[in-house]
């Protein structure tokens, strides 16, 4: 069993890195841009009795920092 996480910064949360990615694709020409937002897609490889509640806990924990980031869990 697979599970795929989405860790996103939360709204209202900087994000120079996303704020950089914007600005060079300005300076590439793509001015449609405006605005930019990067975040990390972790692909966990699990045993067949993991569960979604089993993955949260490993965001919660370990995967994200909820403080300031969001998260999403897919079973795959």
């Amino acid at each position: 069993m697979k599970a795929r996480v989405h860790v996103m910064l939360k709204n209202g949360v900087l994000d120079p890195q996303g704020e950089a990615v914007r600005h060079a694709l300005g300076a590439m020409g793509f001015d449609g841009v405006k605005g930019v937002r990067q975040g990390k897609v972790i692909e966990l490889d699990l045993a067949d009795d993991a569960t979604q509640a089993d993955v949260e806990a490993m965001c919660d924990r370990l995967l994200a920092n909820t403080v300031i980031e969001s998260y999403s869990v897919e079973m795959v």
